[in-house]
């Protein structure tokens, strides 16, 4: 197995996982215990990664990362809306 299938296969369990989080927040629609600027910064190595991933020639990497950068991505965006609705509802 090629370095680059391994590291994509990290990559897709790392997907599955953004994924799973951001269904989790989704359907729980609260952020609680989790400092959200932490996926931001992994959402935004992420996307350094689909230009770095192509560059090296390492396409396995490339399209599990665009699996995982949506995932990150998707949770922080579900994260600032549901942190920005509990402060505008009332206590």
């Amino acid at each position: 197995m090629q370095p680059d299938m391994i590291n994509g296969l990290f990559e897709l369990v790392g997907a599955y996982f953004a994924w799973m989080n951001a269904y989790t927040l989704w359907k729980e629609r609260e952020v609680k215990g989790v400092y959200w600027p932490t996926t931001a910064f992994f959402a935004a190595w992420g996307i350094w990664n689909l230009y770095y991933y192509p560059a090296l020639g390492q396409m396995w990497s490339f399209y599990a990362g665009v699996l995982l950068v949506s995932g990150n991505a998707a949770w922080v965006v579900l994260a600032l809306r549901f942190r920005a609705c509990k402060q505008l509802s009332p206590v």
